[in-house]
């Protein structure tokens, strides 16, 4: 096949401000975590498919296969889909106790806007 690019569980973006390795980063429709750390305008790799433990909401379970949206204004992943993005969905169920502050989300790579489903 003489149009192959490359595998698709990773993109190159161009960082605007800092990255830190570990961080959510959103590109218009393109959503991953960031494999590195970086500096303003420099380019890193963001890993846009996979499964990632990330921070979620202690008040707030998560049922195994639930829609999991990114909320840029706590820096948090949760089920609440009003203002968030859609970007992946709950592998495993985690309970709503104070102390279950993380899940396991598997990430497909977009951020869909106002998408409820």
């Amino acid at each position: 096949m003489n149009n192959f690019i490359q595998p698709g569980d990773s993109q190159e973006f161009t960082a605007v401000g800092s990255v830190t390795a570990g961080q959510p980063v959103q590109f218009g429709y393109a959503f991953g975590i960031a494999a590195t750390s970086v500096a303003n305008a420099v380019k890193f790799i963001a890993k846009i498919r996979g499964v990632f433990e990330v921070t979620k909401p202690g008040s707030q379970a998560w049922a195994e296969g639930a829609a999991i949206y990114y909320d840029i204004g706590t820096n948090k992943f949760t089920t609440s889909a009003t203002g968030n993005r859609l970007v992946g969905w709950a592998v495993g169920a985690i309970g709503s106790g104070a102390s279950e502050t993380t899940g396991k989300v598997y990430l497909d790579g977009m951020a869909r806007v106002g998408d409820t489903t």
